[in-house]
C-alpha cells in the first residue's frame, strides 16, 4: 500500500499549475451542481429539511416586519408629540409673537402653533358645558398659549424634556407641559421587542446550524464507504468536503427563498386586517413589507448559516474517515 499523507496518494501534495488553477471553477461548477442534483435525487428528505429552515428563518423575519412597521407608527407618534406653553396673564399680544418668533428660532422645533387667550376661552365654552356661566366671568382667567412641536431629531423623550425645560427658562412662560410618561414606556416597549426579536432571532440560527449539520452529517455517513475509496485513490479532504458544502448552501438558499416568500404571504394577508382597522381611526396606515436590502440580508444569513452547518460537519466526521489498511 502506497504511503498517504493528508489523504493525497505517496505522500507528495499535487502541484498548483496554470491549467489546475483554470480547472479550478469548472470543478466547483460541477461539484455545486452534483450536490443539487442530490437533493434532487432525495426529494422527500430534502423538502422536510428545506420546509424546517424556512419555518425557523420566517418566525424572526416577521418579527422584525412587524419591529420595523411599530417604529414607523412610534416615530409618527413621536413627531406628533406637543409641547404645551401657557404664558403668564400680564403677557400681551405683541410679547407673545414676539416670543414666538424667538420659538420658530430654535433647532429643535418643528412646528409652533399659537392659541390666544380668547381663543382658548372659547373652546373651553364650547367643550366644558358652561358656556352661559362663563358669560357673566369679568376677567378672562385662562392664559395664552403656545403649542410647540419638536422635530423628529429631538422627538425622543430625553431631548423634549431638555427643550421643555428650555421653553420654561423664557420671561413670558409661566408653566410648560409634556406628558413624557406615554413616550418613556413607548420607547422601553420597543426596546423589548427588539431585544425579544435579537434572541430568537440568534436561537433559531443555531437551530438552523444544527439541523443542516445533522442532515451533512448523515449524508457523510452514507457515503462513508466512497469517502473512504476517494481518500485510498489521493482525494484531499477539501475536495471531498467540497460537495457537501455547496449541499449546505443551497438547503440555505432555499430555505432563505421558503422564508422570504412565507414572508411575503403573511405581510399581504394581515394587511388587509390592518387596513381595515386604521381606516376605524381614521388613518391611511397600511403594513409594508420587507424591501430589497432585507430581503438580500435574509437569503445572505440562509446561506451564511447554511454553509456554517455544513462545515462544522465535514469538518468533524470527514477526517475520521479513513481507508482501512489490508
Amino acid at each position: 500500500m502506497a504511503k498517504k499523507n493528508n489523504g493525497v496518494l505517496f505522500g507528495k501534495k499535487p502541484k498548483l499549475t496554470i491549467a489546475s488553477l483554470m480547472m479550478l471553477p469548472i470543478r466547483h461548477i460541477q461539484q455545486a451542481t452534483g450536490s443539487l442534483g442530490d437533493l434532487w435525487r432525495t426529494p422527500l428528505a430534502s423538502l422536510m429539511t428545506i420546509l424546517v429552515l424556512g419555518i425557523s428563518l420566517t418566525l424572526p423575519a416577521t418579527l422584525h416586519l412587524f419591529t420595523k412597521n411599530a417604529q414607523q407608527i412610534s416615530a409618527q407618534w413621536n413627531s406628533a408629540a406637543e409641547i404645551s406653553i401657557f404664558l403668564n396673564l400680564n403677557v400681551d399680544e405683541k410679547g407673545a409673537q414676539n416670543l414666538i418668533k424667538r420659538i420658530k428660532l430654535y433647532t429643535e422645533v418643528d412646528k409652533v402653533r399659537y392659541i390666544s387667550a380668547a381663543d382658548a376661552l372659547s373652546e373651553f365654552k364650547k367643550s366644558s358645558g358652561f358656556g352661559k356661566a362663563l358669560t357673566y366671568l369679568d376677567n378672562n382667567p385662562l392664559p395664552a398659549t403656545i403649542l410647540v412641536t419638536p422635530n423628529k431629531r429631538y422627538s425622543q423623550a430625553t431631548a423634549v424634556k431638555a427643550l421643555l425645560e428650555k421653553l420654561e427658562a423664557e420671561r413670558e412662560v409661566a408653566q410648560g407641559k409634556l406628558d413624557l410618561d406615554w413616550l418613556t414606556r413607548l420607547q422601553a416597549i420597543m426596546v423589548l421587542i427588539q431585544d425579544i426579536v435579537r434572541a430568537l432571532a440568534v436561537l433559531l440560527s443555531l437551530s438552523v446550524v444544527l439541523i443542516i449539520g445533522n442532515t451533512i452529517r448523515l449524508a457523510i455517513l452514507n457515503q462513508q464507504s466512497a469517502i473512504a475509496v476517494m481518500k485510498m485513490v489521493g482525494a484531499t479532504d477539501a475536495f471531498i468536503q467540497r460537495p457537501f458544502l455547496y449541499t449546505g448552501m443551497w438547503y440555505g438558499i432555499f430555505g432563505g427563498l421558503l422564508a422570504t416568500i412565507t414572508v411575503a404571504i403573511l405581510a399581504s394577508y394581515l394587511n388587509f386586517a390592518i387596513v381595515d382597522l386604521a381606516e376605524l381611526y381614521q388613518s391611511q396606515f397600511s403594513l409594508q413589507g420587507l424591501d430589497f436590502s432585507e430581503i438580500m440580508l435574509l437569503l445572505a444569513t440562509a446561506i451564511a448559516l447554511g454553509l456554517l452547518g455544513s462545515y462544522i460537519s465535514v469538518r468533524q466526521h470527514i477526517r475520521t474517515i479513513e481507508p482501512s489498511a489490508e
